[in-house]
């Protein structure tokens, strides 16, 4: 896509849904969306707001390198509280 595109008209041209998941979800249960998904990272919205984002980069770093177990550990636990965010109306390049 041109770089000069706005992020709405990259959503508009994904062929796919946005998948999400709660916080108070397992981290397990986000690993499994996921995969089952092939994606790498999952927005958390809690009542519709987006409240963090959880990356396999961070399942990695807090729970499988502090040897913690997936099945008892929670999304908000381990979710980046600050995503980047942008407005819909932003280009690809900003």
């Amino acid at each position: 896509m041109d770089i000069a595109g706005t992020v709405t008209n990259l959503l508009h041209g994904k062929n796919s849904p946005i998948w999400s998941i709660q916080p108070d979800a397992t981290v397990y249960e986000a690993i499994e969306l996921m995969a089952g998904k092939n994606i790498g990272a999952v927005p958390v919205l809690a009542g519709g707001e987006l409240v963090g984002i959880l990356s396999e980069r961070d399942y990695t770093r807090k729970v499988i390198l502090k040897g913690r177990s997936s099945k008892n550990a929670f999304v908000h636990e381990i979710m980046n509280e600050r995503p980047a965010v942008v407005s819909a109306s932003a280009t690809v390049g900003e």
